[in-house]
């Protein structure tokens, strides 16, 4: 399975290659797929009054429903319940203790109902206790594993090919990709370089606390039962600001999450673009905005016309959606 992605991404790397005169073929002739060609045209070709030399050039993308997809759950919380079912033989007390019983017994709902304190709890049982290298390696069988429910693939092949198309496109023209995302930062840096063609340290996300230990004289990163930075709504340009330490001019989101990312984009004068991506197609993927206890998309939506941020039409711009489609 991972031949075939590595397979189906180098197809994207040539396809853009070979269609240089046309970029991103997997895309309608949208008004999207038009903002962002003329954006890097303008942004790349030298003497335009737009260019921008190529240390300028970030982009950010979000990475739940905006890199893949994201429902019922966000795809790391398939993982959380997949992990918790592993570790419960060694935890008989959890069948009786909340919110662990309802965890096991598929009651997402319920765990859900126990908001913040009820998620951290099973986050830090399945996420933390752990040194770094022991986490990458549950996670990187995981994720070449276990599948989607409903739509019946790995998780890391239910990638969109046309966003997968943009970032090839934007690293062509001299950008630098970056993943800003809600997520474990830990989490997604297994398989970003594999699925996305982002290394490592051009991924930002949440993140647990760690500390450096030496075991039997081996250096090793020991991750701790303790949130330590959240990277969503208004955390997003925070980390931004504290990891990339430039301003991106280019971001792609798809929820009330993204809102402050898109803010800080696109705020302030030189060029600038901001997109998000509408899940509209309820037979190739899943249609959801407002109303959507997951990736909802609302006070962006609205804020879209105003800020002049694009809206990425699932279901009439993108030709196909994944790269098995």
């Amino acid at each position: 399975m991972r031949t075939q992605l590595i397979s189906a991404f180098f197809a994207l790397l040539i396809s853009v290659s070979a269609n240089a005169a046309e970029p991103l073929s997997l895309w309608q002739d949208s008004p999207a797929r038009t903002a962002i060609i003329k954006f890097v045209t303008a942004t790349t070709t030298s003497g335009s009054p737009d260019y921008l030399p190529p240390a300028q050039r970030v982009a950010v993308f979000d990475n739940d429903g905006t890199l893949w997809s994201e429902q019922p759950m966000y795809f790391q919380g398939f993982f959380l319940f997949d992990r918790l079912r592993e570790l419960a033989p060694q935890h008989p007390e959890w069948a009786t203790q909340e919110p662990y019983a309802s965890a096991l017994k598929g009651d997402y709902k319920k765990v859900l109902a126990g908001g913040e304190k009820s998620v951290t709890t099973l986050l830090m049982a399945t996420h933390a206790g752990m040194t770094a290298d022991e986490f990458s390696a549950i996670v990187d069988r995981w994720i070449h594993t276990a599948s989607h429910p409903t739509l019946k693939h790995h998780y890391n092949e239910l990638v969109y090919a046309p966003m997968l198309e943009v970032m090839t496109y934007l690293r062509a023209n001299g950008y630098k990709t970056f993943i800003v995302s809600g997520g474990g930062v830990e989490f997604m840096r297994v398989f970003a370089e594999e699925t996305y063609g982002v290394p490592p340290e051009q991924v930002i996300g949440s993140s647990i606390k760690t500390r450096f230990e030496m075991r039997d004289g081996k250096p090793v990163i020991e991750r701790l039962p303790e949130i330590d930075f959240i990277d969503d709504g208004p955390g997003k340009p925070v980390g931004i600001a504290r990891y990339i330490g430039r301003k991106p001019v280019i971001a792609f989101g798809n929820s009330d999450g993204d809102l402050q990312m898109l803010q800080y984009t696109t705020g302030g004068n030189g060029p600038h673009l901001g997109l998000i991506v509408h899940h509209t197609d309820a037979v190739r993927e899943f249609i959801y905005d407002r109303q959507s206890p997951v990736g909802k998309l609302d006070k962006a939506l609205d804020a879209a016309p105003a800020n002049g941020w694009i809206l990425i039409d699932m279901k009439t711009d993108w030709k196909k959606i994944y790269p098995f489609q």
